[in-house]
């Protein structure tokens, strides 16, 4: 197999929900009907180019309906401090709805934004400002498909980055070690290779420490203030040249003076950590776990990890990252049959991707505000229940599934696996109101009345049968074929309940048609699709995608 070379055979709708559950958090049934026949260059091409409808959505709004300027943004507003925990989930409200939003127009923005969001990860329990994650998360999706060397130089001199890894308190006399450790740890380099040898030492920790010394923010929980920033102070700043170990050919960063000092400084080590033959194998390691497979072999490695970043740090790329994403999306290894169902959904991906499989809108943020305030608080919370709790994750190595050994397997465990299945269930369920008359739920009914000919005319058409009804809420919902054997069970013990022939669905069916405003009827329908689609949710929830 030429594994980086192109996939050229036209995408089947199969090969296409695979790319789009991969490069988004779940496709609709809208957008894989679009992208079937498609070829994957021409796909992915357009999930690059979509990123450019939301590079700059509205702001947050306040979302709570009993004040008076419900609806309207508020990080330009003075800082209130009694309200930084709220508008911080506001925040994380606004990005949920960037993820689940059906605009028509998906794109690989959010997904690869949660991407850079684990990896360059900020606590905002450690910074307490929402105003300061709030430009932390704008920085990361205006710079996701940039260049990666720029968006590390950014990062480094953020003001969220700077108060989290204490960079604010860096100075000549106390150098602070945390963010030169992460830097190079798990930011840029990595702290080992494939084969476990150290990319560097502890005295490249405390050389990098003085590099960065200088740096602070600016009226961070400051009440009433109006701007945040983070300024560099020479005075404060270590002048001296850092010579650094042979892991980095002994390379020697000039001391300057002076107000462009610190950025001077910071773009010299960006640029030498970056210039590390293991810094570009190690971001396309973990590209390539998030996206196509968390088992990287020494077959992987060799064939596609190496060539790969070979190409990420080649000349003609030098570190952007649309080309990287674009390489690895279009390329044979991620459309072989070994990387189908290779995952284990994250939270955004069973929930969010649920949304939108099944079509449930969310309300426009400014003109049925508190709707969607309502719809992305159960997203927000429900990811957070469920152990993704993105801007706030447990460590600075963000989430466990990201990092630990199994990977994607750590989103499942004997508690979790109950969790998931609970949250799943509430989607089948009409229990959770947004507003008058409007559920987070799928809209059973009025999907089968969508594949029902003449549905009114009883006399006209025949039934929709337990065939159709099963293929209607299966049709995208799980990476593989389901058997026949498989088809049958789901038939004749789940939506049958194990006690009624298949021919009662139809007489049912038929009945509920003749009457659909018969709520007896009606309840006959939901109860066995209910508890069908409950089975189907949880086969899928911890089923790899």
């Amino acid at each position: 197999m030429a594994y980086l070379d192109t996939y050229t055979t036209p995408l089947t709708a199969a090969a296409a929900a695979h790319l789009l559950r991969r490069a988004t958090f779940g496709p609709t049934q809208q957008e894989i009907s679009d992208f079937t026949g498609k070829t994957a260059a021409e796909a992915v091409d357009l999930l690059i180019s979509n990123a450019s409808y939301r590079a700059s959505p509205p702001p947050p709004v306040e979302l709570d309906p009993a004040r008076s300027d419900l609806g309207q943004p508020f990080m330009e507003k003075p800082f209130v401090n009694s309200l930084s925990y709220t508008y911080f989930g506001y925040i994380k409200n606004w990005w949920a709805g960037l993820m689940a939003e059906q605009n028509g127009h998906p794109s690989v923005l959010e997904k690869l934004a949660v991407f850079w969001q684990n990896h360059f990860v900020v606590i905002h329990s450690a910074v307490e400002d929402y105003r300061y994650m709030y430009r932390y998360l704008r920085l990361l999706r205006a710079n996701a498909l940039g260049n990666f060397r720029d968006l590390a130089i950014a990062i480094t001199k953020d003001p969220a980055m700077l108060t989290f890894q204490n960079g604010n308190e860096n100075t000549r006399e106390h150098p602070n070690e945390n963010y030169a450790r992460e830097l190079q740890e798990i930011f840029v380099v990595g702290q080992k290779d494939f084969y476990g040898n150290y990319n560097y030492t502890e005295q490249d920790v405390k050389t990098a420490a003085r590099v960065l010394t200088g740096w602070q923010t600016k009226n961070r929980r400051l009440e009433g203030s109006t701007t945040i920033d983070a300024v560099f102070n020479p005075d404060r700043h270590d002048i001296s040249d850092k010579t650094f170990s042979a892991k980095y050919n002994g390379t020697t960063i000039a001391g300057r003076t002076g107000s462009i000092a610190g950025d001077a400084e910071v773009a010299d080590l960006i640029n030498m950590l970056v210039r590390h033959p293991e810094s570009p194998k190690y971001i396309c390691r973990r590209l390539y776990r998030y996206y196509v497979n968390p088992n990287v072999t020494q077959e992987i490695e060799d064939n596609v990890i190496v060539p790969l970043a070979a190409f990420f740090a080649g000349t003609s790329n030098n570190f952007a990252v649309a080309p990287l994403i674009r390489k690895l999306l279009t390329s044979q290894i991620f459309f072989d049959n070994r990387n189908v169902a290779a995952i284990i959904k994250s939270p955004a991906e069973l929930l969010v991707g649920t949304v939108r499989l099944f079509d449930m809108p969310i309300p426009d943020m400014v003109t049925d505000t508190a709707a969607f305030g309502r719809m992305t608080s159960h997203l927000s919370d429900n990811m957070k229940l469920l152990q993704l709790n993105l801007l706030d994750q447990p460590t600075v190595f963000g989430s466990p599934a990201y990092y630990q050994t199994g990977f994607s397997k750590n989103w499942i465990n004997e508690t979790l696996i109950g969790l998931r299945g609970r949250r799943t269930d509430t989607l089948v369920s009409s229990v959770i109101e947004i507003k008058p008359g409007q559920y987070i739920s799928i809209d059973i009914l009025g999907r089968l009345r969508k594949i029902q000919p003449n549905f009114s005319d009883v006399a006209a058409s025949p039934a929709i049968t337990t065939e159709q009804v099963l293929a209607e809420f299966t049709r995208h919902l799980f990476p593989m074929e389901l058997s026949q054997e498989q088809k049958d069970f789901l038939i004749d013990k789940i939506l049958m309940m194990n006690s009624a022939a298949r021919a009662t669905w139809l007489r049912e069916w038929d009945a509920y048609r003749a009457a659909p405003g018969d709520t007896t009827k009606q309840s006959t329908i939901l109860w066995r699709c209910r508890a069908l689609l409950r089975y189907l949710m949880r086969m899928a929830e911890y089923q790899l995608f």
